[in-house]
C-alpha cells in the first residue's frame, strides 16, 4: 500500500512538473498573404511572462500556469488576438491588419525581408491588386501617382512602348538615370531599343513590358542610394523590386482574370476646316471660307482595344508549393494597322527537405512579344504630318486625275500603278520631305518588332543553425530581339531609295547573375543583431547581333527585302553593345536596442570591367543609418499610435558605360578602309560618385486612422564622364577629343505620404492617400576650366534641351522674339516679327514640374468598392513642334480664329511706330513653321487628370451557391479626362524615353483614354 501511495505521489509530482514546464510552439503570419511576422509579442495573459517570434514568425513559449492559460499575440499594425491554450502544444496564429501599417514586413535590397519600422531610409510598397486597377500593359505606368518621388514618362508609341522612370531627379549628364529593376531579389535586364526623334524613328520598347502584371504580388520602391547600396552601382539611381506570386499553403487554387479595354483619343490638336489653300498651295492660307471636310482627321483614328487574360494555378503544403500562370495580351492601337501581341508563361516551384533545413526554389518566366507598325514620332515617315497638314480645299494627286480631290480620295487611292516602272507607287499631292500619304505609310511601310525572352532563376537556402542561414542564387536572363521595316519603292525619296529600303536588325541580350549570402539573426538581451555578408557576380552582353539599313541607297531589285539584295556600298554590320563583368562583395549589420533604436551599417566593394586599365576598377562605398521609435522612447499623447525618426548617409560609385575607356576603330563600307578613332583613351577615368543624405519621420494617429511619412534628401553627384574637343596644340596621333571627369549635380527635395481613413463603420470604409514630392535639380559645376561649356540632350528646330553651369538638367533654350527695352516685339519692314539669332539660343524654362501630387482613394461598402486616382503635375514647361508647324501651314484653329478677326493682336514696334495688329499669315508664317520662334510654343506643363477609376463588385458566391471560391467584376477607366491642362497636348507623354527630346511634341500620337471591364474568378 505504501508503495502504491508513493508511486501515485511521484506520478502527480511528475505531472505537475510537466504541466509547469509545458512548452508551446507555433508560427504567426499575416492575414491574406500568409507572410511570417517577426517580432510579434507573445504574452501569457495575467502575467509579465512573454516571448517574441523570430524572423520566420516562429516562437517557443514555456507556460507558467497551464490551467486555463490564454496567450495574447500583439503586433504594431495588427489587431491583438487572444487564444486559449486548452492543453495544446502547437498554436499557429493569423493576425489581421488594423491599418496602422508600420510593422509589416517589406522586401528590401537583395530580396531581404525586414520590418518596416527598422528601416533607416524611405521605401514604399504598392500591392499588386492596387496596381491591377489600372490594367496598364507596362506595369510601371500603374505606379504613377502612387509613389512619392517617382517620375514616370510614357512613350506615345502605344502598347508595349517603353517608359522613362526617374527617382529623385536626374543625377547624371551621360547616363539614363533609370533605376535598377529586380525580380524576386535578382536584377533583370531593362535595355531600351531605339527611340523616336525629330527626324523620325520608332520606340523599340524596353524589357519591362515583357513582364506579366498579373504575376506581380507587390512592388517595392527603394528610392535612395542608402536603400539600394547592397545592389552596388547598379542601384545608384534607386531600385524597383518586383515581388512575384508564388504557391501558398492550402488547397489548390485556380484563378482566371479577363479584362477588355477600349481606347480612344483624349487630347488631339485643335485644327481648322473652314479656310483652304489658294492656287494649289500645300498650305491652307486662304482668307475665303469654304465648306470643307472636317471629319477626315477623326475618321483616321480608330477605337483601340486591349484584351488581357491570365490563368493561374497555386498550391502548396508545409513542404512544397507550386505556382503556374499563362497570360495573353492582345491590343490594337488608335492608328490603323498597329497591333500588339504578348504571351507569358510563369512556373515557380519550391521544396523543403532535410527536416526543412534546406529549401530549393526555382522560377522560369517565358515571354514572346510581337508588335506590328508601332507608332512613330517626328517629321519623317509619320502618317500624322500628312494627315494634319492636308489642304482643307483638297489637292491634285499624282495619278493623273485632274482637279482637286478631297482626303477621302487619297485614302482610297493611296497608290497608283506606274506603267513606266510596272509597279505601284505612292499617290500624294506634294513631294515634300516631311509629308507622305498616311495610308501609304501604314500599308506599304510595314514594321515588326519581335522579342523572345526567358528569365530563369534558382535559389537554395540552407538553415545552417538556428540563427544562421546561407542563401545561394543564380539567374539567367536571355532575350533575342528582331526589328524589321520594309519601305516599298515609290515612297518619300528623302528617306527611301528608289527601289525601296530595308531596315533590319537582330541581336541578343544576355545576363548571368549569381550571389551567395550569409544571414545571421540573434538577440543578446536587449540587443538584436541581423548581419548579412555576401558576394555577387554579374556578366552582361548586350546588342550582340547583326543589322543592315540601305537608307536612300538603291536596292538591286525593287521591293526584295533580303541580305543578298543589298548594294555593294551598304555594310551588313555586326552589332555589339558591349560585355560588362561586375563582381561585388557586401556586408550589412543592423543592431537593435529594445526594439526601439536601430543602427544600420552597410558597405560594398565592386570590381567593374568598364573601368579596366584605369586603376580604378575596384571601388568601395559605405552607408550608415539610424532610426528610433519615439513612441516607445517617450510618453506621447494617447492619440499617437506610432512615431519614428530616421536619418542616413551613403556613398555610391557608378561605373562608366562600356566602350569609353578605349574607343575602337570602325570599318568604312564605302571606302573599304578604316575610320580611326579620334578620342583619347580614357585611362584615368574615375567612377561617377553619388553621396546621399536623407532624414525622415513617420507618424500614426487615432488607431491608424491618420498618418504621414515625411522625407528630405540631398544628393550630390560628381565625376561625370564628359567629352571635350582638344585644342590644336593638344592634338596628337589623330586624337581630337578626350573624355574627362568633372561636374557636380545636386538634387534636393522633399516627399510626403499622407494616409487617412476618414470614415470607418461596419459596412463602409473610406481610405485616402496623398503622395507629394518636390525635387530641385542644380548643376553647380560643369567644367571648372570652361565656364561657358554646355551639355545638350537633344534638339528640335528652334529648340534644344541644354544645361550650363549654374543651370538645371531639363533647361530648354530656343529662339525668342526680338524685343526692345520696353518689351515690345520688333517687326521688320514687311511687318514680320524679328527673332533672336539661331546661334544665340535663349533660356525658355525648365521641363521638370515644381512638384507632383497623387491622390488615391478607395471606398468600400459591403460588396462594392469604388476607387479613383487624381494625378497632378504643377509647374514646368513643355514644347510643341507640332503646333508650330500647324500654324505655319495655316491649319490650326488659332490661325482660323485670327482670320475670323482679321488680325493678330501684338504689342509690337516697327521702326518708331507702335503696332497692335499684324496680318495672320504674315505673323504665323514667321512665328510658326520649321525654325520658327520657339518662345511662342513653350507651354506650361501644369496638368491635373483623373488617372484611374474602378468600380468593383464582389459576388457572394456562397449565397449564390456557385461552385467557386471568389468572383469579382469591375468597371475600370484610365486617363479618363483632364481636370485642368494648359498645353494643347498631353505633356506627360513623351516622344522619346531616353534623355533626348523630353516633353517634346513633334507629331506624337495623341494621348488616349482606356475604359472597360475586368472579371476575376477563383476556383
Amino acid at each position: 500500500m505504501k508503495k502504491l501511495c508513493l508511486l501515485f505521489f511521484v506520478l502527480v509530482l511528475l505531472g505537475t512538473v510537466s504541466a509547469m514546464a509545458q512548452t508551446i510552439t507555433g508560427r504567426v503570419v499575416s492575414e491574406g498573404d500568409n507572410e511570417p511576422l517577426p517580432g510579434v509579442a507573445v504574452l501569457e495573459k495575467g502575467t509579465n511572462h512573454g516571448a517574441a517570434t523570430d524572423f520566420d514568425g516562429n516562437y517557443t513559449f514555456n507556460l507558467q500556469n497551464p490551467d486555463g492559460a490564454v496567450l495574447v499575440f500583439s503586433f504594431m499594425g495588427y489587431e491583438t488576438q487572444e487564444v486559449s491554450v486548452d492543453g495544446r502544444t502547437s498554436i499557429d496564429v493569423v493576425l489581421k491588419s488594423n491599418n496602422i501599417a508600420v510593422d509589416e514586413v517589406v522586401v528590401t535590397a537583395l530580396g531581404i525581408k525586414r520590418e518596416a519600422k527598422t528601416l533607416t531610409y524611405s521605401s514604399q510598397q504598392v500591392d499588386g491588386d492596387e496596381m491591377m486597377k489600372a490594367r496598364d500593359i507596362n506595369f510601371m505606368g500603374s505606379l504613377s501617382g502612387k509613389t512619392a518621388g517617382l517620375e514616370i514618362r510614357k512613350s506615345t508609341s502605344g502598347a508595349g512602348g517603353s517608359t522613362r522612370t526617374v527617382l529623385r531627379g536626374s543625377k547624371s549628364l551621360t547616363m539614363s538615370g533609370d533605376p535598377l529593376y529586380v525580380i524576386d531579389g535578382v536584377p533583370m535586364v531593362n535595355n531600351k531599343g531605339g527611340q523616336s526623334g525629330m527626324w523620325g524613328g520608332t520606340d523599340e520598347g524596353d524589357g519591362l513590358s515583357q513582364i506579366n502584371p498579373d504575376d506581380i504580388e507587390s512592388v517595392s520602391v527603394l528610392k535612395g542610394a542608402t536603400a539600394a547600396i547592397l545592389y552596388g552601382s547598379a542601384g545608384a539611381n534607386g531600385v524597383v523590386i518586383i515581388n512575384t506570386k508564388k504557391g501558398k499553403d492550402g488547397a489548390t487554387s485556380v484563378s482566371f482574370s479577363s479584362a477588355g479595354l477600349f481606347e480612344s483619343i483624349i487630347s488631339e490638336p485643335k485644327l481648322q476646316y473652314r479656310y483652304g489653300s489658294e492656287g494649289g498651295a500645300a498650305e491652307s492660307w486662304s482668307y475665303t471660307k469654304g465648306n470643307y471636310d472636317n471629319k477626315f482627321v477623326d475618321d483616321f483614328f480608330e477605337t483601340g482595344y486591349n484584351l488581357v487574360n491570365t490563368l493561374s494555378v497555386s498550391s502548396g503544403n508545409g513542404k512544397q508549393s507550386t505556382y503556374f500562370s499563362y497570360g495573353n495580351t492582345s491590343a490594337g492601337g488608335v492608328v490603323p494597322n498597329n497591333s500588339y501581341q504578348k504571351h507569358n508563361i510563369t512556373f515557380k516551384e519550391s521544396t523543403k527537405f532535410l527536416e526543412d533545413k534546406i529549401s530549393l526554389s526555382s522560377s522560369v518566366m517565358l515571354a514572346t512579344e510581337r508588335t506590328k507598325n508601332r507608332n512613330t514620332g517626328g517629321y519623317y515617315l509619320n502618317p500624322l504630318t500628312g494627315l494634319y497638314l492636308f489642304p482643307r480645299s483638297g489637292a491634285t494627286p499624282w495619278d493623273g486625275t485632274s482637279g482637286a480631290q478631297d482626303f477621302s480620295y487619297f485614302k482610297e487611292n493611296y497608290q497608283y500603278f506606274d506603267t513606266d516602272r510596272n509597279m505601284y507607287t505612292q499617290n500624294w499631292f506634294v513631294d515634300n520631305d516631311s509629308q507622305s500619304n498616311p495610308y501609304w505609310l501604314i500599308n506599304k511601310q510595314p514594321k515588326e518588332d519581335l522579342t523572345k525572352r526567358v528569365i530563369a532563376s534558382l535559389t537554395l537556402e540552407y538553415q545552417i543553425a538556428k540563427n544562421l542561414k546561407f542563401q545561394a542564387r543564380g539567374s539567367y536572363d536571355y532575350s533575342v530581339k528582331s526589328f524589321e521595316q520594309k519601305f516599298y519603292a515609290g515612297g518619300n525619296t528623302t528617306n527611301i531609295g528608289t527601289n525601296g529600303r530595308w531596315n533590319y536588325k537582330k541581336y541578343e541580350d544576355k545576363q548571368a547573375y549569381a550571389d551567395g549570402i550569409f544571414t545571421y539573426n540573434n538577440d543578446f538581451g536587449d540587443i538584436s543583431l541581423t548581419a548579412i555578408a555576401g558576394a555577387s557576380y554579374q556578366q552582361s552582353v548586350f546588342g550582340d547581333g547583326v543589322s543592315v539599313d540601305n537608307g536612300v541607297k538603291t536596292l538591286l531589285y525593287p521591293n526584295e527585302f533580303y541580305f543578298h539584295n543589298m548594294p555593294d556600298n551598304v555594310e551588313i554590320e555586326s552589332t555589339y553593345g558591349g560585355k560588362i563583368i561586375k563582381e561585388g562583395a557586401f556586408a550589412n549589420i543592423q543592431l537593435g536596442y529594445k526594439n526601439l533604436l536601430f543602427l544600420d551599417l552597410s558597405g560594398r566593394n565592386d570590381w567593374s570591367s568598364t573601368l579596366a586599365l584605369t586603376g580604378n576598377q575596384s571601388y568601395f562605398y559605405p552607408s550608415v543609418g539610424l532610426s528610433g521609435i519615439l513612441s516607445q522612447m517617450v510618453k506621447l499623447p494617447d492619440f499617437v499610435d506610432f512615431a519614428k525618426v530616421r536619418a542616413s548617409a551613403s556613398q555610391v560609385n557608378n561605373e562608366i558605360p562600356w566602350g569609353k575607356i578605349l574607343v575602337l576603330d570602325k570599318i568604312n563600307s564605302v571606302t573599304n578602309g578604316i575610320d580611326k578613332n579620334t578620342i583619347v583613351p580614357f585611362t584615368d577615368a574615375k567612377p561617377e560618385q553619388l553621396v546621399t543624405y536623407e532624414a525622415g519621420t513617420d507618424w500614426r494617429f487615432l488607431n491608424g486612422r491618420l498618418g504621414f511619412d515625411f522625407s528630405y534628401y540631398y544628393i550630390v553627384s560628381t565625376n561625370q564622364a564628359l567629352l571635350r574637343n582638344l585644342e590644336v596644340f593638344e592634338q596628337y596621333d589623330n586624337y581630337t577629343r578626350t573624355y574627362y571627369n568633372a561636374g557636380e549635380i545636386v538634387n534636393q527635395g522633399v516627399e510626403l505620404v499622407l494616409n487617412a481613413t476618414p470614415v470607418k463603420t461596419n459596412n463602409f470604409t473610406w481610405n485616402s492617400t496623398v503622395n507629394f514630392s518636390r525635387n530641385k535639380n542644380k548643376v553647380k559645376e560643369l567644367d571648372p576650366q570652361d565656364p561657358e561649356k554646355y551639355q545638350d540632350f537633344g534638339s528640335s528646330e528652334g529648340y534644344v534641351a541644354r544645361v550650363y553651369s549654374g543651370g538645371s538638367i531639363g533647361d530648354i533654350y530656343g529662339i525668342k522674339f526680338r524685343r526692345n527695352d520696353a518689351g515690345q516685339i520688333m517687326l521688320d519692314d514687311a511687318g514680320k516679327p524679328l527673332k533672336t539669332a539661331s546661334d544665340d539660343l535663349q533660356y525658355l524654362g525648365n521641363l521638370d514640374p515644381k512638384f507632383s501630387l497623387g491622390w488615391n482613394n478607395s471606398f468600400n461598402y459591403k460588396q462594392f468598392s469604388l476607387g479613383f486616382l487624381v494625378n497632378a503635375k504643377i509647374g514646368g514647361k513643355a514644347f510643341s513642334q507640332t503646333e508650330s508647324i500647324l500654324d505655319g501651314y495655316g491649319v490650326s484653329e488659332r490661325t482660323a480664329a485670327a482670320r475670323d478677326k482679321g488680325y493678330v493682336e501684338i504689342n509690337g514696334i516697327q521702326g518708331t511706330a507702335n503696332v497692335t495688329q499684324v496680318d495672320p499669315q504674315t505673323y504665323y508664317s514667321t512665328v510658326g513653321g520649321r525654325n520658327g520662334i520657339a518662345e511662342a510654343y513653350v507651354y506650361d506643363r501644369t496638368n491635373i487628370r483623373l488617372s484611374q477609376v474602378s468600380l468593383s463588385y464582389d459576388f457572394d458566391v456562397e449565397a449564390l451557391k456557385l461552385p467557386i471560391k471568389n468572383a469579382s467584376f469591375s468597371l475600370i477607366g484610365n486617363n479618363l479626362f483632364f481636370l485642368y491642362k494648359k498645353a494643347p497636348f498631353d505633356p506627360e507623354m513623351s516622344m522619346s524615353t531616353d534623355m533626348n527630346s523630353q516633353s517634346l511634341d513633334n507629331f506624337n500620337v495623341p494621348a488616349t483614354r482606356t475604359y472597360g471591364f475586368n472579371l476575376k474568378v477563383t476556383f
